[in-house]
Protein backbone atom coordinates (compact mmCIF):
# COMPACT_ATOMS: atom_id res chain seq x y z
CA UNK A 1 0.00 0.00 0.00
CA UNK A 2 1.19 3.48 -0.86
CA UNK A 3 0.26 6.53 1.15
CA UNK A 4 -1.00 9.54 -0.79
CA UNK A 5 -2.08 13.07 -0.07
CA UNK A 6 -5.03 13.73 -2.37
CA UNK A 7 -6.26 17.21 -3.28
CA UNK A 8 -9.68 17.85 -4.76
CA UNK A 9 -10.10 21.13 -6.60
CA UNK A 10 -13.17 23.28 -6.20
CA UNK A 11 -15.35 21.43 -3.71
CA UNK A 12 -17.41 23.13 -0.99
CA UNK A 13 -16.61 26.58 -2.38
CA UNK A 14 -19.35 29.21 -2.32
CA UNK A 15 -22.02 26.55 -1.95
CA UNK A 16 -20.94 24.71 -5.10
CA UNK A 17 -19.85 21.10 -5.52
CA UNK A 18 -20.84 20.21 -1.97
CA UNK A 19 -19.37 17.01 -0.59
CA UNK A 20 -19.77 16.32 3.14
CA UNK A 21 -16.49 14.92 4.45
CA UNK A 22 -18.23 12.01 6.20
CA UNK A 23 -19.81 10.98 2.89
CA UNK A 24 -16.47 11.37 1.12
CA UNK A 25 -14.67 9.20 3.68
CA UNK A 26 -17.39 6.54 3.42
CA UNK A 27 -17.13 6.59 -0.38
CA UNK A 28 -13.34 6.25 -0.32
CA UNK A 29 -13.49 3.43 2.20
CA UNK A 30 -16.06 1.61 0.05
CA UNK A 31 -13.60 1.82 -2.86
CA UNK A 32 -11.01 -0.15 -0.89
CA UNK A 33 -8.79 2.73 0.16
CA UNK A 34 -7.45 2.40 3.68
CA UNK A 35 -6.73 4.70 6.60
CA UNK A 36 -8.75 7.47 4.97
CA UNK A 37 -8.55 10.88 6.66
CA UNK A 38 -9.90 14.22 5.54
CA UNK A 39 -8.78 17.63 6.69
CA UNK A 40 -11.12 20.62 6.68
CA UNK A 41 -13.89 20.92 4.08
CA UNK A 42 -11.83 21.90 1.05
CA UNK A 43 -10.89 18.51 -0.36
CA UNK A 44 -7.78 17.42 1.49
CA UNK A 45 -7.43 13.66 1.91
CA UNK A 46 -4.79 11.29 3.19
CA UNK A 47 -5.20 7.63 2.33
CA UNK A 48 -3.47 4.43 1.42
CA UNK A 49 -3.98 2.72 -1.92
CA UNK A 50 -2.72 -0.39 -3.64
CA UNK A 51 -3.19 1.43 -6.97
CA UNK A 52 -0.82 3.73 -8.81
CA UNK A 53 -1.11 7.45 -8.29
CA UNK A 54 -2.88 7.89 -11.62
CA UNK A 55 -5.30 5.00 -11.03
CA UNK A 56 -6.06 6.31 -7.54
CA UNK A 57 -6.93 9.75 -8.95
CA UNK A 58 -9.08 8.26 -11.71
CA UNK A 59 -10.95 6.02 -9.27
CA UNK A 60 -11.69 8.92 -6.92
CA UNK A 61 -12.73 11.26 -9.75
CA UNK A 62 -15.06 8.66 -11.30
CA UNK A 63 -16.61 7.72 -7.94
CA UNK A 64 -17.30 11.37 -7.06
CA UNK A 65 -18.91 11.87 -10.48
CA UNK A 66 -21.09 8.78 -9.99
CA UNK A 67 -22.13 9.57 -6.40
CA UNK A 68 -22.33 13.37 -6.35
CA UNK A 69 -22.94 14.16 -10.02
CA UNK A 70 -20.10 16.54 -10.82
CA UNK A 71 -16.53 16.38 -12.09
CA UNK A 72 -13.80 17.23 -9.63
CA UNK A 73 -10.12 17.48 -10.56
CA UNK A 74 -8.07 15.15 -8.36
CA UNK A 75 -4.34 15.60 -7.75
CA UNK A 76 -2.19 13.19 -5.72
CA UNK A 77 1.27 13.23 -4.21
CA UNK A 78 3.24 10.57 -2.38
CA UNK A 79 4.54 11.57 1.04
CA UNK A 80 8.15 11.90 -0.25
CA UNK A 81 6.88 14.13 -3.10
CA UNK A 82 4.94 16.25 -0.58
CA UNK A 83 7.99 16.62 1.67
CA UNK A 84 10.15 17.57 -1.31
CA UNK A 85 7.64 20.26 -2.34
CA UNK A 86 7.83 21.78 1.15
CA UNK A 87 11.63 21.53 1.35
CA UNK A 88 12.05 23.22 -2.04
CA UNK A 89 10.00 26.32 -1.19
CA UNK A 90 12.29 29.08 -2.50
CA UNK A 91 10.99 32.13 -0.63
CA UNK A 92 10.86 33.20 2.99
CA UNK A 93 8.18 31.50 5.08
CA UNK A 94 8.49 34.07 7.85
CA UNK A 95 5.07 35.53 7.07
CA UNK A 96 3.11 32.30 6.61
CA UNK A 97 -0.03 34.18 5.57
CA UNK A 98 1.50 34.92 2.16
CA UNK A 99 2.99 31.45 1.47
CA UNK A 100 1.26 28.91 -0.76
CA UNK A 101 1.83 25.89 -2.96
CA UNK A 102 -0.01 25.35 -6.23
CA UNK A 103 0.03 21.64 -7.02
CA UNK A 104 -0.23 20.70 -10.70
CA UNK A 105 -1.66 17.52 -12.19
CA UNK A 106 1.48 17.13 -14.29
CA UNK A 107 4.93 18.62 -14.48
CA UNK A 108 5.34 21.75 -16.55
CA UNK A 109 8.30 22.36 -18.81
CA UNK A 110 7.45 26.06 -18.72
CA UNK A 111 9.44 27.93 -16.08
CA UNK A 112 8.23 31.50 -16.66
CA UNK A 113 4.75 32.84 -17.30
CA UNK A 114 3.64 36.35 -18.02
CA UNK A 115 0.98 37.69 -15.70
CA UNK A 116 0.45 41.43 -15.67
CA UNK A 117 0.35 43.55 -12.53
CA UNK A 118 1.58 41.02 -10.00
CA UNK A 119 3.31 43.74 -7.98
CA UNK A 120 5.45 42.29 -5.19
CA UNK A 121 3.94 38.83 -5.55
CA UNK A 122 6.44 36.16 -6.56
CA UNK A 123 6.21 32.69 -8.01
CA UNK A 124 8.53 29.91 -9.04
CA UNK A 125 7.53 26.99 -11.22
CA UNK A 126 9.32 23.78 -10.27
CA UNK A 127 8.03 20.77 -12.21
CA UNK A 128 4.61 19.90 -10.82
CA UNK A 129 4.39 22.65 -8.21
CA UNK A 130 4.26 26.44 -8.36
CA UNK A 131 5.53 28.20 -5.27
CA UNK A 132 3.72 31.41 -4.36
CA UNK A 133 4.66 34.29 -2.11
CA UNK A 134 1.91 36.89 -2.19
CA UNK A 135 2.32 40.01 -0.02
CA UNK A 136 -0.70 41.47 -1.86
CA UNK A 137 -2.80 38.71 -0.16
CA UNK A 138 -4.39 35.78 -1.91
CA UNK A 139 -7.66 37.64 -2.29
CA UNK A 140 -5.91 40.25 -4.48
CA UNK A 141 -3.15 38.32 -6.23
CA UNK A 142 -3.15 37.80 -9.98
CA UNK A 143 -1.39 34.45 -9.38
CA UNK A 144 -4.63 32.46 -9.22
CA UNK A 145 -5.38 28.82 -9.98
CA UNK A 146 -7.19 29.91 -13.13
CA UNK A 147 -4.32 32.05 -14.41
CA UNK A 148 -1.75 29.34 -13.66
CA UNK A 149 -3.88 26.67 -15.32
CA UNK A 150 -4.42 28.79 -18.40
CA UNK A 151 -0.74 29.71 -18.80
CA UNK A 152 0.64 26.23 -18.08
CA UNK A 153 -2.21 24.21 -19.64
CA UNK A 154 -2.59 22.05 -16.53
CA UNK A 155 -5.04 21.47 -13.70
CA UNK A 156 -3.97 23.14 -10.47
CA UNK A 157 -5.07 23.55 -6.89
CA UNK A 158 -3.51 25.73 -4.22
CA UNK A 159 -2.98 25.18 -0.52
CA UNK A 160 -1.53 27.63 2.01
CA UNK A 161 1.48 26.82 4.15
CA UNK A 162 -0.54 25.90 7.23
CA UNK A 163 -2.67 23.35 5.32
CA UNK A 164 0.35 21.97 3.47
CA UNK A 165 2.23 21.37 6.72
CA UNK A 166 -0.85 19.96 8.47
CA UNK A 167 -1.40 17.41 5.70
CA UNK A 168 2.18 16.21 6.09
CA UNK A 169 1.70 15.94 9.86
CA UNK A 170 -1.56 13.99 9.44
CA UNK A 171 0.08 11.65 6.94
CA UNK A 172 2.42 10.50 9.70
CA UNK A 173 -0.46 9.77 12.11
CA UNK A 174 -2.15 7.01 10.10
CA UNK A 175 -3.03 3.83 11.95
CA UNK A 176 -0.23 1.32 11.97
CA UNK A 177 2.60 3.76 11.20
Amino acid sequence: MKRFIILLRGINVSGKNKIPMLDLRELLNSLGFQNVKTYIQSGNIILESSKTKSATCNTIRDAIKDKFGFNVPVIARTIPEWKKAIENYPFSTENEKIVAFTFLDKASEITEIEINNIGEDKYKINGDVVYLNCPSTFAKTKLTNNSIEKKLKVTATTRNLRTTLKLLELSKDLTGF
